[in-house]
């Protein structure tokens, strides 16, 4: 979809596009604003703080807060608290992504499978270099080539190719995210004055 900003207004934030059929998609989910700023942060800095906590470090009412959050819920803004959980912690140490070719067709039954996979912890629909990004967790070299094999095995699957997760050089992050623009920059802070000569 080709995202275009509404023509009524410059301020608007109704943005809209056609899909391949020419069909109309708007998109009429909220942006961030100041406000939801600076409580992000502030919840990132400490997701475990209490409403008042969260009033007194952003210096936002404690209604103000308490009436964010919960639109926060309302939008399914803030992730699940399983996020949040090191699957080493439950005995699964090891990480793999499969790169997944499909029958398309069959894709939508290939989904529902791939969901009853207890080591299966996230797919994503991809275009291009293959159809399923399938991103799994294993107890040891053993347990990944079962699950991969699995994942092989299923009807619809033509072929996969497993990359073993060998480290991790940038976690995951949304903090830089917040309060950056339209071109991915953030708000210049205040300069500084040059030093002063010395004499």
């Amino acid at each position: 979809m080709r995202n275009t900003r509404c023509v009524n207004c410059a301020g608007c934030a109704l943005r809209w596009g056609t899909d391949r059929d020419g069909v109309i998609i708007v998109d009429t989910a909220r942006r961030a604003d100041d406000i939801d700023a600076a409580l992000l942060r502030a919840l990132i800095a400490n997701p475990d703080a209490t409403n008042l906590a969260l009033a007194e470090a952003t210096g936002l009412a404690r209604n103000t807060v308490r009436a964010r959050l919960a639109r926060y819920a309302a939008e399914k803004s803030l992730r699940s608290f399983e996020r949040r959980l090191d699957p080493a912690f439950l005995g699964f140490p090891l990480e793999a992504f499969i790169l997944t070719t499909v029958k398309q067709r069959k894709l939508s039954a290939i989904s529902g499978t791939l969901a009853e996979i207890p080591e299966v912890v996230q797919v994503h629909g991809l275009a291009g270099v293959a159809d399923l990004l399938v991103h799994v967790v294993a107890r040891d070299a053993e347990d990944l080539y079962r699950i991969a094999g699995h994942i092989l095995d299923i009807d619809g699957v033509k072929r996969t190719t497993t990359g073993l997760v060998m480290g991790e050089f940038v976690e995951h992050r949304i903090a830089q995210l917040i309060g950056a623009d339209s071109t991915g920059s953030r708000p210049a802070g205040p300069r500084r004055a040059p030093p002063l000569p010395h004499r």
